[in-house]
């Protein structure tokens, strides 16, 4: 048994956790962060790092010092019935809700939307969505070589790509940070906007679900105890913060810089379509399509992969894997059709429920050790979140049903009562609160 790991051990796991993280997808944001933020995009980064970066290697570092084999692990301090609820929303949303379809959406916005008129953006996302699955439902039917000949080879043609672009963006910059003013919650709120902006990665969350992934491999190469795998996970994790931290900041000053030679976008696939057609013309932009969309596909067999067989696992008996991955695809399908910018607006909500969940069972698992999963702190603190988190994600509903009588008094009863509400952090007053509660509930137990 090994006491630790050596420098190339740490960067393997290292770039493992980089590949399991960072994916096609994960480009839009700090690109459209930066061209909203603005003059304030450094406060709005740092934020962005913080959730986007750093919460998925907490994740992995929990899942390890928690002695958990699985997401249902993690949660089942708190109770059976909503480990299996938790598990099956996270899945859900990192899979066909959300992420799977996003894949399709951001594969269409980077690949085919700037080649066709305006009047055919629904039909063309129709068929090419429709190819896009149907390839990535024969792969996850068939899984062979094609994952590792993608990771091996055009995942890094990607980033070869990717790190041309973004260096010519700083020795050739489109315009100054601070020529631009922000725009909406960037103004007074930059550094708050940018870590609610972090949830859009989804990382923190597929972290509590792939982290048996990491320290798996970690264990393979003779790392046993708990503690040492955490202190190798927090090791190796440098490298994947580095790498991402450098990859978002400068897509981030790509966004912000943008606006001196194109125009605003309503989201980051579009900027990047129009920064790469003005550095490298028309092949740079087919290139990068062409880049994206395989990076893409590899994320969205990857996701349809880990989605049924976790669905099989838990529920053997019901349907089978070809079944599940079968039904996730055709569901993530027609959400696909939605477009981008709708899965992204109708996926805010969701994160804000799920990620303050998500964010306080990381902090009770990086506790475990102390309080050896005590059940009462586990499950006031979990229940007490789950009600502030509530008004967050009513807070985060569009307009529509945002602007009803109802909605409209209980956002209201949250700006009253909730500290840092305003900020989409009113949840953890209460999650403070269910900790005490806990506490004191368990040493009275325990005299």
């Amino acid at each position: 048994m090994k006491e630790k790991l050596d420098f190339h051990s740490n960067l393997l796991i290292g770039s493992l956790l980089f590949g399991l993280f960072f994916g096609a997808g994960n480009l839009i944001f700090p690109v459209q962060m930066g061209q909203l933020a603005g003059n304030n995009t450094q406060q709005a980064t740092i934020g962005f790092l913080v959730t986007g970066v750093g919460l998925p290697v907490l994740g992995v570092i929990a899942a390890a010092l928690s002695q958990s084999e699985s997401l249902y692990d993690i949660a089942k301090p708190i109770s059976r019935n909503y480990s299996v609820l938790f598990t099956c929303m996270l899945y859900m949303t990192i899979g066909p809700l959300f992420a799977i379809p996003r894949t399709a959406t951001v594969a269409f916005e980077v690949g085919l939307n700037p080649f066709i008129s305006e009047e055919y953006t629904q039909i063309g996302l129709f068929v090419f969505s429709l190819i896009f699955f149907v390839v990535t439902l024969y792969f996850s039917l068939r899984p062979g070589r094609i994952l590792d000949w993608v990771g091996k080879y055009l995942t890094p043609v990607f980033m070869v790509l990717l790190s041309i672009l973004l260096i010519a963006t700083y020795i050739k910059p489109m315009g100054q940070v601070t020529q631009y003013a922000a725009q909406g919650s960037y103004i007074d709120k930059p550094l708050f906007t940018g870590l609610l902006d972090g949830y859009n990665t989804m990382d923190a969350l597929a972290s509590l679900a792939f982290a048996i992934v990491i320290i798996s491999n970690i264990e393979k190469l003779g790392v046993k105890n708990p503690k040492r795998k955490a202190i190798e996970i927090c090791k190796s994790g440098l490298v994947c913060i580095v790498a991402m931290s450098v990859i978002y900041a400068s897509l981030a000053y790509m966004g912000a810089t943008s606006l001196g030679s194109v125009s605003r976008a309503d989201n980051g696939g579009k900027i990047m379509s129009m920064v790469s057609e003005h550095y490298f013309g028309f092949i740079g932009k087919l290139l990068l399509a062409a880049i994206v969309t395989v990076a893409c596909l590899k994320t969205a067999i990857g996701l349809i992969t880990s989605c049924a067989q976790m669905f099989n696992e838990m529920f053997p008996k019901s349907v089978s894997y070809n079944k599940y991955a079968v039904i996730f695809t055709l569901f993530s399908l027609i959400i696909a059709n939605f477009g981008l910018n709708r899965i992204i607006q109708l996926s805010i909500p969701v994160l804000m429920f799920l990620y303050p969940l998500a964010i306080t069972l990381i902090i009770l698992s990086l506790l475990a050790p102390i309080f050896k999963k005590q059940r009462d702190i586990y499950r006031w603190t979990i229940i007490l979140v789950m009600i502030a988190a509530f008004f967050d994600f009513c807070n985060a509903l569009p307009e529509a049903i945002k602007g009803t009588a109802i909605m409209k008094r209980i956002v209201n009863f949250a700006h009253m009562y909730l500290p840092g509400f305003d900020y989409g952090f009113g949840w953890i007053i209460p999650a403070l609160t269910g900790f005490i509660i806990g506490i004191v509930i368990w040493i009275v137990r325990r005299k």
